[in-house]
């Protein structure tokens, strides 16, 4: 997949297929989308052109809404857009003054003279332009003029799938991880740097990697205790997770902190990345060490279980 930053710089595609939108979690209604694209480049010798925006337009138009927090950072929709097989991603500087351009200017400045579409895919209710004002009825009424073939994803067949990222988001907030999954298509992950911490779990024999996750924009689930999975290395470990303040030591900051079941070595300063694959328990404050330790013991048990 060959990226783009902007539209200076992009070559001649041949028979491009296009779609766009933020793909925010690339879950199972935008993986319809992709599909559909690669099948319809497949059949007229296209390549598969996906357009996309950075920041997300909320964080640029509404930056009041603090709580906004996304299910992909940009590396992680890139590594996921490039397992869908798409071969071109243009990502366009999302700004205030690229808000105000007109449907009309969008299509006629990107699709048409950058890209030089040939085919338009959009799902049913995306829409474009400043205001949002652009539309599927807007393209159907005017696409002839700009040259190039339009297809919408039509309400039936992305509600067949009933997924948002609204959805996504409230699962994972309300620690769902099942139902998370089934609308992503594969687990929740997490990417960080392991640091170091105040090595308490190391003491009860629970050594933690506390997990540094640089996007403050990036969805971090609900406070609790999670059944995962863990890759360093490109090695993969069953573990646990936990969210949370840490009250049983007097915590009152919010760390990811991970035990890796039959690791041995040193975490420190490598890339970590953790799926999610149950949730086990709420956070609580125990009375002291040992009660936690005791605790610690039945999640673990209970992990390798779910795992």
């Amino acid at each position: 997949m060959k990226i783009y930053e902007g539209l200076s710089d992009i070559p001649q595609i041949p028979n491009p297929v296009v779609t766009s939108g933020t793909f925010d979690g690339v879950h199972m209604g935008h993986q319809k989308i992709l599909k559909r694209i690669r099948e319809i480049a497949r059949k007229i010798q296209g390549e598969t052109v996906l357009i996309t925006f950075w920041p997300h337009p909320r964080l640029v138009l509404y930056p009041e809404e603090h709580n906004l927090r996304l299910l992909s950072t940009f590396e992680e929709k890139t590594k996921l857009l490039r397992s869908f097989g798409i071969d071109h991603l243009v990502t366009i500087p999302f700004t205030k003054d690229f808000s105000q351009l007109s449907s009309k200017e969008f299509i006629q400045r990107v699709l048409v003279d950058k890209i030089k579409t040939k085919k338009l895919v959009i799902g049913y209710d995306h829409r474009f332009g400043k205001n949002r004002e652009g539309s599927f009825e807007y393209l159907q009424q005017h696409y002839h003029e700009f040259g190039f073939d339009l297809e919408e994803i039509s309400r039936q067949d992305v509600e067949e799938i009933g997924v948002s990222s609204t959805k996504i988001r409230h699962a994972l907030e309300n620690g769902m991880i099942e139902t998370a999954s089934k609308y992503l298509g594969r687990p929740y992950e997490l990417n960080g740097l392991v640091i170091k911490g105040q090595q308490i779990g190391r003491s009860i024999g629970f050594p933690t990697a506390n997990i540094h996750i640089p996007n403050d924009y990036k969805l971090i689930p609900r406070d609790g205790v999670y059944a995962v999975e863990a890759v360093v290395n490109g090695a993969l470990y069953k573990a646990m997770l936990n969210i949370g303040n840490r009250p049983t030591v007097g915590g009152t900051k919010k760390t990811v902190e991970a035990h890796l079941f039959d690791f041995q070595g040193d975490l420190y300063d490598k890339q970590i990345t953790v799926f999610l694959k149950g949730f086990l328990r709420e956070e609580q404050k125990f009375e002291n060490l040992d009660e936690l330790k005791h605790q610690l013991a039945i999640d673990q048990k209970m992990a390798k279980s779910l795992l």
